[in-house]
Order: structure tokens, then C-alpha cells, then sequence
């Protein structure tokens, strides 16, 4: 019996290429499709692309079950113009090409999976978002919307399509946590200004999960946010982060401090610590998807079960 073939386009990144063992651990056939090779051989094939334009890979798409699409320049940069430009272009530009392909082949997959973003809600003080909740004001709701927008004109009108507004995914080997952890064990890690900004998390293996179902169950459409059903403030993400990593305590970091810092030692944007947002996945529990790891705490022991 041949297995279902899936397609991840930006698959090398730490999302992507998580997301490809875990498929190719449940038995499907896993192709990426990235600029760069993966960094190790896990049992997919890989081609090549510039984001740019048709080329071969194009053939790979023939008789696929699904496409999930994760291509985008990463937000962890100085939000200079020319940055902000490739965030942009990085996510519309693929995403369009990728409607081509798909126009260009006889037998196109069944199933578009799109990434996205839950910052398209912006960042809300005291509002827990959900799927209904208004787009906000800035460059992150703007490249969310933007990015929608092209998935809407280029996928197949009878295609399943299924949109992921995606938090703040967890994993120990990849994002953004072993930076805060790095910062935490140098007892850096207090809240940052007010800590009261949110923070919406998700593990990773709960982010694969929620692929999976989108893969498998054909009930699944429209958009969904992949986020864990418990968001938490800075000052409280920060002290389970402290205790997981066995660190008493941290110092606060000001909000004038992250602003000067972020971009001249972090080299990157201080309002990704400053601001956030609490979502709650409200179509995936309405739907009876259930979490591994709801609870941050459980969370964090899993990924730092194995000491330092």
C-alpha cells in the first residue's frame, strides 16, 4: 500500500523539520521543499527551490495528499526596512508561487495546510483572543493578513483548506526557548517590564499533533488557532521557566533596557519580549482536540527532562 505523500515547503527550520520525523514516524512519505538542504538525513526526500520560480520541484506535488506550507523569513531579526520587506515577501512571494505550481500540475493534493500567525490579533492587554476575535495594528497583523490573503488566491477552490495561527512554539532544540534559557541561567530571567504582556505557548509535540489532525480528520477546515488553552503573563511564563531550570531567581529587565538591548546584543526586535497577546484555541476545543501539554509546568518538565 503506498503511503500518503506530504509535502512541507520550508520544512529545514525547527518547526518543519520536527514536523517531518514526526510524519515519517507515522508512516507517511515526507518530500521538503526548502533553499537549503536539512542539516541531517531523516528519511524525506529534499528538493530545492528559490521561492522564486517554477522549476522541478514542481513534480513532486503530483498525486501528494497534502502541502503544508511554513515558508517565512523569521521575525527574530531587527525590524529594519529591508527586514521587514523579506518578512513580508518571504511569506506572500512562496505562497503565491506555490498556487502556481499548483495550477501547473494534473493531479494537485488534496489538502492545503497554511501556516500563520496568532499575532495577527496584535497585542491586546487584557482580551483573550480567539478565532473571531479583530486583527490588530502593526506589522505583525498586517504580514498576517497579507499572508491569509495570498493562501485565499492561490489555493484550489476544491482543495481542504485549513489555516494554523501559530503561538509561541516550545521546544528545547529550536525557536526562541533556549534563548530565554540561556538568558535565565545567566539570572537574567525576571520579567520583562511590566510582565503583564501575555504569552501564548505551545509544545511541540502538541503542534505536531494538531498537523496530524488536520492531515487525517477532513472535518477539519477554515482557520484554527495552535496555540495551548492556557496563555500565561510574562511574570508567570518566566517563573516556571526559572524553576524548570532549577534557577532561584532572575532580574527583571525594564522596559528602557529591552528596548536598548534587544537590538544591539540580541539583534533582535525588543517588542517581541515587550508585547504579547493571550489566545485561546477555541475551534480545536470545541472540536475535542486534546492537548498533551495544557499546563506550562508539564510542558517545560518534558522538554527538560533530561538535565543540562
Amino acid at each position: 500500500m503506498n503511503k500518503k505523500k506530504i509535502i512541507i515547503f520550508g520544512g529545514t527550520g525547527f518547526l518543519g523539520s520536527n514536523l517531518a520525523k514526526y510524519l515519517i514516524q507515522k508512516d507517511f512519505a515526507v518530500s521538503i521543499i526548502s533553499r537549503n538542504e536539512p542539516k541531517f538525513n531523516g528519511g524525506w526526500k529534499f528538493c530545492t527551490w528559490d521561492s522564486q520560480s517554477l522549476a522541478s520541484w514542481c513534480r513532486e506535488l503530483e498525486g501528494a495528499h497534502t502541502i503544508v506550507n511554513l515558508v517565512g523569513r523569521s521575525v527574530d531579526c531587527i525590524k529594519n526596512p529591508a527586514n521587514c520587506d523579506a518578512i513580508l515577501r518571504s511569506r506572500v512571494e512562496s505562497t503565491k508561487l506555490i498556487g502556481k505550481a499548483l495550477r501547473a500540475i494534473k493531479n494537485p493534493p488534496k489538502l492545503w495546510v497554511q501556516m500563520s500567525t496568532a499575532h495577527i490579533y496584535g497585542d491586546p492587554e487584557d482580551i483573550v483572543c480567539t478565532e473571531d476575535s479583530p486583527y490588530g495594528y502593526g506589522l505583525a497583523p498586517f504580514v498576517g493578513q497579507a499572508w491569509e490573503k495570498a493562501y485565499d488566491e492561490s489555493v484550489l477552490p476544491n482543495m481542504r483548506q485549513v489555516i494554523l495561527r501559530t503561538s509561541f512554539v516550545l521546544g528545547r532544540d529550536g525557536g526562541a526557548l533556549p534563548r530565554l534559557a540561556k538568558l535565565v541561567k545567566l539570572g537574567l530571567g525576571g520579567k520583562v517590564g511590566d510582565g503583564k504582556q501575555g504569552i501564548s505557548w505551545l509544545h511541540e509535540d502538541d503542534i505536531n499533533r494538531i498537523f496530524l489532525r488536520a492531515i487525517s480528520d477532513e472535518t477539519m477546515k477554515g482557520i484554527y488557532i495552535a496555540s495551548s488553552p492556557q496563555p500565561l503573563s510574562n511574570t508567570e511564563f518566566m517563573r516556571e521557566l526559572r524553576k524548570n531550570l532549577s534557577v532561584s531567581c532572575g532580574l527583571p529587565a525594564p522596559e528602557c533596557l529591552v528596548k536598548l538591548a534587544a537590538p544591539l546584543i540580541m539583534k533582535t526586535d525588543p517588542e517581541l519580549a515587550i508585547y504579547g497577546r493571550y489566545c485561546k484555541p477555541q475551534r480545536l476545543m470545541d472540536e475535542g482536540f486534546e492537548f498533551k501539554f495544557s499546563d506550562l509546568n508539564k510542558a517545560l518538565s518534558d522538554i527538560y527532562k533530561t538535565d543540562y
